[in-house]
Parts: structure tokens; C-alpha cells; sequence
């Protein structure tokens, strides 16, 4: 790990939601999913520190840079019977990468997730992202094979919501 004392993570603030939000845009881009980013910063700023807060998020500052963040919420597990952790969405910037930020992010989560009696820590990857896959198997992550993302999202939804589905 080449990190040094330069490294900061902390929650984020209001004040912060327009760099998360370039970050946020800098992951589509990685992903090759720019085309999906509809959000904005203002959107993003009402979610995080709105009336009801739907989700928290760890800004990593490297040398007084933001260089990554982690956005996360809550689950459940029925089975546990106790809340967990689901990281949302973990990104470096590439001139960053492999100076440790990204297990650094990783730590505190689950530093989160034992301070909040969680009884879990998840999230997903991409199929085709085999380096993330190694990073996380490297973290002591297990990927599951046996189950799979299930997804409703725009017109489709409004259906599901109004049963015009079969």
C-alpha cells in the first residue's frame, strides 16, 4: 500500500455533491455508460441530505483532491434479521488507482457496517470488469454465482405499478 498521511475519508457534506457528482459521471465514463447518467448534482443533494435521506456516501480526498467516492444504503436481510450495508457504487480515478483508496473505502465501510450491527456488507460487478473482480476476491469477497440482479426500471415500472403487466 502506498498510501500516506494525504489520504482523507470522510462523509460526505452538501457542499460536496458537485464533485461527487463529477465523480459519479467520471464511473459512467469508465463503465462506458455515460449515456445513462440522467441525474445531476442538485437531484443527488436532495437524496443524500434531503428531509428523507435515501442513501450516504465516503469522499476520498487524496493530497486535498477528490479522487473517489463510495455511495451506499441500507438493506435487510429477512434471514439475519439484522440491516446491511449495499454499496451502491465504488470508484477511484484511474490516475489514483493502486494506492490502496479503494480498500481503504472498503475498510471503512465495513468499519460502517460492524459501529451499525450490520450483518453484511454487498454489492455487485460487472461481469466483464475482472480486475474489480480480483480486487474484491482479494478483500476476502465472495462473488455469487447462483443469483442474479433483477431490474424494472422507466415505462416497464409504470406498468408493474399500475398491473398492466401479465
Amino acid at each position: 500500500m502506498t498510501l500516506h498521511n494525504d489520504l482523507i475519508l470522510r462523509f460526505a457534506e452538501p457542499s460536496d455533491c458537485g464533485v461527487l457528482f463529477e465523480l459519479i459521471q467520471g464511473l459512467a465514463e469508465y463503465e462506458k455508460l455515460s449515456h445513462a447518467v440522467t441525474g445531476d448534482a442538485l437531484a443527488l443533494q436532495e437524496h443524500l441530505f434531503g428531509s428523507r435521506r435515501y442513501a450516504e456516501a465516503i469522499l476520498a480526498e487524496y493530497a486535498g483532491q477528490a479522487v473517489g467516492f463510495a455511495l451506499f444504503l441500507h438493506n435487510y436481510s429477512t434471514f439475519l434479521t439484522k440491516p446491511g450495508i449495499y454499496l451502491e457504487d465504488l470508484f477511484v480515478l484511474p490516475k489514483y488507482r493502486r494506492k490502496g483508496i479503494g480498500k481503504a473505502m472498503l475498510t471503512k465501510l465495513a468499519q460502517i457496517a460492524v459501529e451499525r450491527n450490520c450483518g453484511r456488507l454487498e454489492w455487485s460487478v460487472l461481469d466483464w470488469n475482472e480486475s474489480a473482480q480480483e480486487f474484491y476476491r482479494n478483500m476476502g469477497a465472495s462473488i455469487l454465482d447462483d443469483w442474479r440482479i433483477c431490474r424494472v426500471t422507466g415505462e416497464t415500472m409504470m406498468q408493474l405499478a399500475n398491473n398492466e403487466r401479465t
